[in-house]
């Protein structure tokens, strides 16, 4: 890679260790970077059988874990590692029993990039949707390691797309394929001459087909039944939809905070009207007495591993990070046949624009509007079911990415 690049990398790396001093995720980060070879030479045997899977963070480690299962399920003697950048994904991920090792991926230099394709030696690379690491690219193009990406998506403001793109551009052709989501993918990388492409669709969608079909039952479930569920919920959602609540003491709800420490549930529960619990104080109730506590009109989710699960005891979810950084996963919920709601912050995402064209999402840009569309599903049955199953046949008719991958790269199905 240039010098700029190689610069930027150096400052980047330099910026975390810095702000690892007080950052707790970046402190994780740069200490855990630190243990990467170590525990690639104590895991992995360099006999060239690895398969190199990497995420950049929880959301797309999703995104790729069809195509992991299905490799440990159809190839149980190869061995598979699966490496982080963000701690997000590590922390939650680092004992994930389908890989034979997972790991910190170390900051792009030249060193790094070389010393960990000599490290790991894969016989196959695939990265999981946005991510572009030159130097890496670089060594596995030299090795002569197959590399791919699946389940990318592209946009006309990315800098693939600018005239001081070039360098940014020359990384796409490293892959051997680039697997799309979308047809609108594939014209834009056409358009500046990248053709090593094919539209495979999201694997998100095989993803949360598959959850469904995993859910399990929730302590007194059926007393949970709420008329609307608040998934992955942050402080800016809640500003919105908070006054809905109170002035409809009638709805019962379940709001599952994206961050969910003591301070933030309790504050939570004193927020809003009724009788609202900690989901934990509620399955604590019922081990002790055999029972769901009686007259709670909310829950307040504060823990991991249970929101895809509550999906089905709702009848409409609203999906949080809309007036953030961008909506968290609304085929999590989708996949239910319940309409989605979330915030202005979606076009980054094709399931949330096209939900929204077919009828089955609904787009809240204030409270004013949270609580207009939250009244019409409320009191709308007919508006609410037709918008949930569009939203369901819409997830259906859009699996099958993983069959088409795992195809194409293995040969087989």
């Amino acid at each position: 890679m240039n010098f700029l690049y190689n610069t930027g990398i150096h400052l980047y790396s330099i910026g975390a260790r810095i702000a690892s001093r007080t950052n707790p995720k970046a402190k994780k980060m740069t200490e855990g970077q630190k243990s990467t070879f170590g525990h690639l030479r104590a895991t992995l045997p360099a006999d060239g059988r690895t398969i190199w899977i990497h995420a950049s963070s929880l959301g797309e480690f999703e995104q790729g874990r069809p195509l992991i299962e299905r490799l440990r399920r159809l190839h149980p003697d190869r061995k598979i590692l699966l490496t982080f950048f963000s701690p997000s994904g590590y922390e939650v991920r680092k004992n994930y029993p389908m890989a034979d090792a997972v790991a910190y991926l170390p900051f792009d230099t030249p060193r790094n990039a070389r010393r960990f394709i000599e490290t790991v030696r894969p016989s196959v690379a695939i990265f999981i949707k946005y991510e572009f690491w030159g130097n890496y690219l670089q060594q596995l193009h030299k090795a002569a390691v197959p590399v791919y990406i699946i389940s990318a998506i592209f946009r006309q403001g990315q800098i693939f797309f600018r005239p001081w793109g070039g360098m940014f551009r020359r990384m796409l052709r490293r892959f051997d394929r680039i697997y799309l989501q979308d047809n609108e993918s594939q014209k834009l990388l056409s358009g500046i001459g990248i053709d090593n492409t094919v539209v495979a669709g999201d694997t998100r969608f095989d993803r949360v087909t598959d959850v469904m079909a995993q859910t399990f039952d929730i302590a007194g479930g059926e007393n949970l039944r709420s008329f609307i569920i608040f998934g992955s919920s942050w402080g800016a959602d809640e500003a919105n939809y908070i006054p809905w609540l109170n002035a409809n003491r009638d709805v019962k709800f379940i709001i599952a905070p994206h961050e969910f420490d003591e301070a933030r549930v309790a504050a939570l529960c004193n927020a809003i009207d009724g009788n609202v619990i900690p989901l934990s104080q509620w399955e604590r109730h019922i081990a002790d007495n055999g029972t769901p506590p009686e007259h709670i009109r909310g829950i307040i989710v504060d823990c991991f591993g249970k929101l895809s699960s509550l999906y089905r005891y709702a009848s409409v979810a609203y999906i949080g990070g809309g007036h953030g950084a961008g909506i968290h996963n609304i085929n999590e919920a989708a996949v239910y046949g319940i309409p989605v709601v979330f915030g202005p912050n979606y076009h980054k995402f094709k399931e949330a624009r096209d939900l929204i064209s077919l009828g089955g999402a609904f787009c809240v840009e204030n409270a004013a509007a949270t609580s207009s569309t939250l009244d019409r599903l409320l009191s709308d049955e007919a508006c609410r079911t037709s918008a949930g199953k569009t939203a369901g046949r819409y997830i259906a008719d859009n699996i099958g990415a993983t069959d088409r991958i795992f195809s194409d790269i293995f040969g087989e199905k």
